[in-house]
């Protein structure tokens, strides 16, 4: 039976909360930091963009978006980026993405961390399959998918339309629960 994927995700270095409006001035800045990597994302978050991004993904029905927050060792927190659940559906799918991260955490364990979180309790909630969709040109993300244990199930060709005016061919991969085990081993439930 699949469950509520909408849950605070944490351990020591992320903390993973439901998107709300006390973390849109903070995750303003973090998206600010990397200006050219939107050129390759679905959506703006820049400028005058960032509203019409944010209110898009509040009315979204197939969505669950979190902010994404930075712990550090003395219990600050930072939020340092986005990330979300998408089209979760009846046939225990669903896709991991939407994920944006402040150059200061990339190349740390800090994404396999969050990915961590967000894998494990999909599962949990009895999803079977986690997908990843990513712009083909992006491949720092493919790269950071087939570090998780995912494979590559094919390329869309030409199937989105980003905000550039780009039509966009989109890799997708996917995660099922034995592979991620043999892969990272199972993890503590979060909390």
């Amino acid at each position: 039976m699949l469950t509520n994927l909408n849950k605070t995700l944490s351990n020591s270095q992320v903390l993973l909360q439901p998107m709300a409006p006390q973390h849109h001035e903070e995750l303003r800045l973090a998206c600010a930091e990397d200006q050219e990597i939107w050129d390759i994302y679905p959506n703006s978050m820049l400028g005058e963009h960032f509203d019409k991004a944010m209110a898009d993904m509040g009315r979204a029905q197939d969505r669950v978006v979190f902010a994404v927050i930075k712990i550090d060792l003395h219990g600050s927190q930072k939020v340092v980026g986005m990330t979300s659940y998408i089209n979760p559906d009846l046939q225990g799918v669903v896709e991991i993405g939407g994920t944006y991260i402040s150059p200061e955490v990339r190349g740390t364990d800090f994404n396999l961390t969050m990915k961590r979180l967000l894998i494990e309790h999909g599962f949990e909630c009895g999803y079977r399959r986690i997908e990843f969709r990513v712009d083909v040109r992006n491949k720092r993300s493919q790269k950071a998918v087939l570090k998780l244990g995912a494979k590559q199930d094919g390329i869309l060709r030409k199937n989105k339309i980003t905000w550039t005016g780009h039509i966009r061919d989109t890799a997708v991969f996917s995660l099922f629960q034995d592979e991620w085990q043999t892969t990272h081993g199972a993890l503590a439930p979060s909390t």
